[in-house]
């Protein structure tokens, strides 16, 4: 199977088992605007980020290096999992006795009455994490797609349970998520024999260095992601504006309108799991250079197009995917969305970037790329939130991911010098900018005018698209 072939596979397979759980982890969208107010959907989002922002630190970027050793050929499997497994309790123990603790900080009120639970989420979904990544770095990908399906619908299952049928509002989605993250692990557990891959024997000192050496450069970059999106929710929370509207219910819009341009993250998170599989093993194939510029220039082609289809019918999406009978504020979301799906798409750029940071072994680089793009998100934020509100904030997202974007596609093309149209770029970005000005300034007709743009974005990346299915194709 030549190496197109084996990417377009294993994108497929994990399409399979992740489109239709991404799908309805989004529908549960409906069900929470229903039942959660915005003043506690935006604590149910800061506590999200929190375990999103704790989980790395704690497990030393587990996500990050059990796939990276995990799929070397040096290492054994046994080893790479035993030794992953003991990192990973080491710094579970720390959740336990480190979490309840942070209700105390001011900043993180929101923490209070939630704290305890906070950590068994944090600690459950890190035990999936272990097992599910090593699934996947033993190339077993149907099993690692058929998890995702089963973990959705138990989630979806535990949510109508705590949520709609007993009524517990965040808690009832936190004990949802704890419990599905258990039905997961258990399931991997027994199906992958999990048991036989696990001794204390095999604990490797050698290996952890290595682990560690690698990934903890890659904490903070991990961090600084979750930190930029967290970031956003405090500085609406909490700062004073005379010119627009802040504080908890506007940080809870905030928070749903992000979900949507999830579409196209859902796409990126797809296909990233099929890319940093090949990355890793074609680093040093003799034509990596032309690969890396065909599934770039394809990959960015299918985001282009994806988030103007999204634009084009950004009003009917976010009108079906949230539910404003109970809540009629939710039924402005859609305002709010435009320049966070242009966010996402340079956000899934800036990961496959990282593809080669991965397979290079190159943390640092990461690091530094990441730490720009988390301390421009700060200063703008800073300035654009107070003018703009959430405007201001989704356009500080932006510029944050985009300056992420400039940094890796000049510092990583040093190492992987593939080509690439900055022509073509550039083009795209300004026709999502144009889409998302004719909604948020609800011109006349803007419906009729973006699906001309539509049309015109499908002219500009057809070619693209077409080149690389030729490839897969090839026999």
């Amino acid at each position: 199977m030549n190496k197109y072939k084996k990417l377009a596979f294993n994108t497929i397979i994990f399409a399979i088992g992740n489109f239709g759980s991404k799908i309805l982890v989004l529908l549960l969208t409906r069900l929470y605007t229903e039942y959660i107010s915005p003043d506690d959907m935006n604590t149910k989002e800061l506590l999200e980020m929190t375990a999103l922002f704790l989980q790395p630190v704690f497990t030393f970027a587990l996500q990050e290096y059990m796939i990276r050793f995990g799929l070397d050929k040096k290492y054994r499997k046994k080893t790479v999992f035993s030794t992953s497994a003991c990192i990973t309790f080491v710094g579970l123990i720390v959740v336990m006795l480190v979490v309840p603790g942070l209700r105390f900080i001011p900043l993180l009120d929101f923490l209070k009455g939630n704290a305890t639970l906070l950590a068994i989420y944090i600690a459950m979904s890190s035990i999936k994490m272990l097992f599910a990544q090593f699934v996947r770095s033993r190339d077993m990908v149907k099993l690692f797609s058929l998890d995702g399906i089963l973990a959705t619908l138990t989630l979806f299952i535990f949510n109508m349970i705590f949520i709609k049928g007993m009524d517990m509002g965040v808690k009832g989605f936190m004990i949802s998520v704890i419990l599905s993250d258990l039905c997961s692990s258990v399931f991997l557990f027994i199906t992958a024999r999990l048991g036989k891959f696990f001794s204390l024997q095999r604990f490797s000192p050698k290996l952890a260095k290595s682990m560690l050496r690698f990934a903890v450069p890659l904490i903070p970059t991990i961090v600084m992601w979750t930190a930029t999106s967290l970031s956003d929710r405090l500085f609406i929370t909490k700062m004073h504006s005379t010119r627009v509207e802040l504080g908890k219910d506007i940080a809870g819009l905030y928070a749903v309108a992000n979900k949507i341009p999830n579409l196209i993250s859902m796409v990126s998170t797809i296909f990233c799991s099929a890319w940093n599989m090949s990355a890793i093993t074609e680093s040093n194939s003799r034509d990596v250079n032309n690969f890396y510029h065909r599934v770039y220039d394809a990959y960015e082609s299918i985001l282009f197009i994806a988030s103007a289809g999204l634009l084009m019918l950004i009003k009917p999406v976010s009108s079906f995917l949230t539910n404003s009978s109970n809540y009629a504020e939710y039924g402005t979301i859609y305002i709010y969305t435009p320049i966070l799906v242009i966010a996402a798409i340079f956000m899934s750029l800036d990961q496959f970037l990282s593809g080669i940071y991965n397979a290079r072994k190159l943390s640092k680089n990461s690091f530094w790329t990441s730490f720009a793009a988390f301390a421009v998100n700060l200063v703008m934020n800073f300035f654009l939130i107070p003018e703009w509100g959430v405007q201001g904030a989704a356009l500080a997202t932006f510029l944050s991911y985009y300056i992420c974007y400039c940094a890796r596609m000049i510092d990583a093309r040093y190492y992987v010098p593939f080509r690439f149209n900055a022509i073509k770029s550039f083009v795209n970005t300004g026709l999502a900018f144009l889409m998302s000005w004719l909604i948020i300034a609800d011109i006349s007709c803007w419906q009729v005018w973006n699906i001309i743009i539509f049309a015109v974005v499908l002219v500009v990346n057809y070619k693209a698209l077409i080149s690389t299915i030729k490839k897969v194709l090839k026999k």
